[in-house]
């Protein structure tokens, strides 16, 4: 019973997790202040989906386990995020109160070819990036560049979406991807610096194990 417990309570907490993390985005968008806009912004990308996924597979010992949770957790989470943006549509300001809503924005309407698309490709993907998270799990050089996916997919696509899309989409964007890239760089960094912390440190106990070990040399 225990043993089945300790296997239920992390599997209905990862899932759980992917449930909520199709709802932060689309309630988020409901408030127009700048911290929801912000959340909204950021909980709509891509890199908090493949952090996600990789910090389900970065908690499972076994990587089948990590893969398979991680797909699922994901596709979850998409699903989750178009139903909950069909049922509760935006309206755009200013169109509260018209006898009619625009064309794609009605309650109820699902898209369902949108969901089934967007869901196939995250329980697809969503496996590698769970299995680099249980190798990331690898102590050293050797799990550093998998813990680096993460900010290096918020960077490059912070990046990516400035460029694109700053000058049209207002302050608040430009400045939640400049905060994204920003919070990468210093996340990147402290990965690395940890890593040769650690290497350093372990290299220096295993010195200090080898001329403990030594055997005492005669006068």
């Amino acid at each position: 019973m225990h043993l089945a417990r300790g296997r239920v309570a992390p599997v209905t907490v990862a899932l759980g997790a992917g449930l909520l993390l199709g709802l932060v985005g689309p309630i988020a968008g409901k408030w127009d202040n700048p911290v929801c806009v912000a959340v909204s912004i950021v909980f709509s990308s891509g890199w908090p989906w493949a952090c996600y996924a990789l910090l389900v597979g970065y908690f499972r010992r076994s990587k089948i386990e990590s893969a398979l949770l991680a797909s699922l957790g994901l596709a979850i989470g998409v699903v989750t995020y178009y139903v909950f943006k069909d049922l509760n549509p935006t309206i755009p300001a200013g169109l509260e109160s018209a006898t009619s809503v625009p064309d794609g924005m009605e309650s109820n309407t699902f898209n369902k070819t949108q969901i089934l698309v967007w869901g196939m490709a995250a329980f697809v993907f969503g496996a590698p990036v769970g299995f680099m998270g249980n190798v990331a799990r690898t102590p050293g050089i050797g799990g550093l560049p998998f813990r680096l996916l993460v900010p290096l997919t918020a960077f490059f696509e912070a990046t990516q979406r400035l460029s694109v899309e700053a000058d049209s989409q207002g302050p608040v964007f430009a400045v939640t991807w400049n905060v994204t890239r920003v919070a990468a760089c210093v996340v990147a960094v402290a990965l690395v610096g940890h890593t040769v912390w650690s290497w350093r440190v372990r290299r220096s106990r295993a010195g200090g194990r080898t001329e403990a070990a030594a055997p005492a040399r005669r006068p």
